[in-house]
């Protein structure tokens, strides 16, 4: 306090070092005695943790006297009580604080109870996890995946998965809730500052020296009469045996038919026997089957023949099919795929239900594997072969529209289970098929003519346009080099677009077969209507194509006037040959 102000206390600074300059002196001497014990006993660094001695309290604060620092430091009275530190609110009483700032901008020294309280709490962790000894907690809260466990020497907060709570299931722990009990610390996140606890472990390193002694009376082979429907799980059946061990019967271990869940076979309290099937000392568990204590009933599979009918019970039904038993045990599977011939994506649930007896034909037998498939559609009638027989490919019969998609219709042929395709390219000969097929209606009735059956892609495909004369017989006398008159139905800049007289076909003529000569190889020389002389310059019956030209047929007069006359210029009549000549001469004679 001498030494603030400098420029106004410079003479007390001399006067003190001459009052202090003999060491000699019994004054000086018993100062600098009471200096270095006070500096030696208070040691004030930011960071760490200093004793706090309670010198006042009001309503919302209290105020901490801390030797060697200049202001009183101040915790807000709540978060002592958060701590649980309500009975500690007493003048006198001393508070362990973390001192975080020496001095403040508001020149105030802060502290912390509860960082303080964190902070030993989790070196007191730490030292419990290296030496692998029990803490004390309670269980607080419940949490996902587990509890909230508060350690009770220091409040910090640990987190217990649901796994660990116990060395067996517990779906009620109200029990255990704010009870004094030891957890043995399991995992340790320095970074994040998280603790990890378990119960189970406590429990269980009591009871290992006795479980080691409990399954050294069983081996493998043993029957355990009596056992008791402890619990379930997705994976299978705890069995209690004689109040001493639990053990475990696999969901597979269950029944030599088709188990989903230990629930469809057992109830909680059952008793069953079971035999043992593997015993593991050291994780301390005994496996066991309940299923192997009876027959297998797949030894009786050679009673069974493939593509024989036999007689089934629906047992459980899946979206993709149904499981049947062709007895007691000796489970089949019938794919959805197998239960129609007709209807596709069809579910066994709308066919059949549980407990019903159905026929079905065996069509796998896996010894291997001991799986066995079935199949129901196969004891009807294939519907696709009576169709073939009755109607072979090629047979005309009439049929009504059923359903219609944008490029297909499906045809219904009487009183068959069966719908035929029908592509809009087989509508018909001489318009688009897109425009063709939306002239149709569901519940028309046409005539159609079998183009193809496949019975084991189960697929029927009919033609319409095929029970109608093709106007493409038309070219069936015709070859290439023939001459035909066709009619000009429409130009554009593409060609001409003509008819053939006697034919209901209509066809292209490019721009580039319009004429030998380039300069005359015009559309806009007609304007519809006129009749035109063209050669067939390509034909194919097979692909249903030809090409018609103009140019073509020019050419074909002009080879013939070069056989003919010898030359081209010693004939003047060739077509469009001299056409410009003769036109400068005619002006010349004007």
């Amino acid at each position: 306090m001498f030494f603030k102000n400098k420029k106004n206390n410079r003479w007390k600074n001399k006067e003190l070092m001459e009052i202090y300059k003999d060491l000699s002196n019994p004054a000086t001497q018993e100062f600098e005695k009471l200096l270095n014990s006070q500096l030696s006993k208070i040691q004030i660094e930011e960071g760490k943790i200093i004793e706090g001695k309670i010198n006042k309290i009001t309503d919302k604060f209290v105020f901490l006297f801390v030797e060697g620092l200049k202001s009183e430091p101040v915790l807000d009275i709540n978060e002592l009580k958060n701590m649980g530190l309500s009975e500690k609110i007493k003048i006198g009483e001393t508070i362990p604080v973390l001192l975080e700032k020496i001095e403040d901008k508001n020149g105030e020294v802060l502290v912390s109870a509860s960082k303080a309280q964190k902070i030993k709490g989790w070196d007191k962790l730490v030292e419990a996890f290296e030496k692998n000894e029990p803490i004390m907690g309670k269980i607080t809260s419940k949490c996902k995946g587990g509890a909230i466990v508060e350690h009770i020497d220091t409040g910090s907060l640990m987190f217990l998965p649901g796994s660990q709570i116990s060395d067996k299931p517990i779906k009620d722990i109200s029990h255990l809730m704010n009870e004094p009990q030891k957890f043995a610390v399991i995992k340790l996140d320095k970074i994040r500052g998280n603790c990890c606890v378990s119960r189970r472990e406590i429990i269980s390193s009591f009871k290992k020296e006795d479980k080691a002694k409990i399954i050294e009376k069983y081996k493998v082979g043993d029957i355990i009469k009596g056992a008791e429907v402890k619990g379930y799980s997705s994976f299978g059946c705890f069995f209690n045996v004689n109040g001493e061990l639990d053990v475990l019967v696999h969901l597979q271990e269950i029944s030599y038919s088709r188990v989903n869940h230990p629930d469809e076979v057992f109830n909680i309290g059952d008793k069953h026997d079971l035999l043992v099937i593997s015993v593991d000392k050291e994780k301390l568990q005994v496996g066991c089957s309940v299923k192997q204590l009876s027959p297998d009933p797949f030894e009786h599979i050679d009673n069974y023949e493939l593509k024989k009918i036999y007689k089934v019970k629906v047992e459980k039904i899946m979206d993709f099919g149904a499981f049947c038993s062709l007895e007691p045990g000796l489970t089949t599977l019938l794919h959805s795929s197998e239960l129609s011939w007709t209807k596709k994506n069809i579910s066994a649930k709308k066919m059949f239900k549980i407990g019903d007896e159905i026929s079905c034909v065996i069509t796998e037998i896996d010894k291997e594997k001991r799986r066995i498939a079935i199949s129901h559609r196969l004891t009807q009638e294939n519907p696709f072969e009576t169709f073939e027989k009755k109607y072979p490919v090629n047979t005309v019969v009439e049929g009504e529209v059923v359903n219609k998609n944008e490029y297909s219709l499906f045809v219904k042929i009487e009183d068959l289970d069966i719908d035929a395709f029908l592509h809009c390219n087989d509508l018909t000969y001489l318009n688009n098929g897109e425009e063709e097929l939306s002239k149709y209606k569901k519940g028309d009735k046409i005539k159609v003519k079998v183009l193809e059956i496949k019975s084991s892609d189960q697929k029927i495909r009919v033609g319409l346009k095929q029970t109608q004369a093709d106007p493409f017989d038309f070219f069936k006398d015709k070859e290439k080099g023939n001459t035909i008159t066709v009619k000009v139905v429409k130009t554009d800049n593409k060609g001409l677009t003509v008819m053939p007289e006697g034919c209901e076909m209509s066809f292209q003529i490019k721009k580039s077969e319009i004429a030998l000569n380039a300069a005359d190889a015009r559309p806009s020389r007609w304007t519809g209507g006129e009749k035109v002389d063209v050669a067939i310059k390509e034909i194919s019956m097979d692909k249903r194509k030809v090409t018609l030209s103009i140019k073509y047929l020019e050419e074909q007069a002009r080879d013939l006037a070069l056989k003919t006359y010898g030359s081209e210029s010693s004939g003047k009549n060739l077509p469009f040959s001299s056409l410009s000549e003769d036109l400068k001469k005619k002006e010349e004679e004007k």
